[in-house]
């Protein structure tokens, strides 16, 4: 059980990633300012930054808790 909320918890990490990589592709293609975000460099450095946060979760989940052996019934 320990093991599918690790995954869980991973995958929900790297849903997050998708979703915010896929905003930094898209303002970078497109140049144009967004009504809301009329700054695009602070408005991808603050994507970066939630990429970050999602990535540090992986990593730690990785190691500090993926070491177990996954038993599969």
């Amino acid at each position: 059980m320990e093991q599918e909320l690790i995954k869980a918890l991973i995958k929900h990490a790297e849903g997050h990633i998708a979703k915010h990589t896929a905003n930094v592709k898209i303002l970078l293609a497109k140049q144009v300012g967004v009504a809301e975000h009329p700054d695009i460099a602070e408005t991808i450095e603050k994507e970066l930054s939630i990429i970050g946060k999602y990535d540090e979760q992986i990593e730690m989940l990785n190691k500090y808790f993926s070491h177990k052996k996954i038993i599969f019934l």
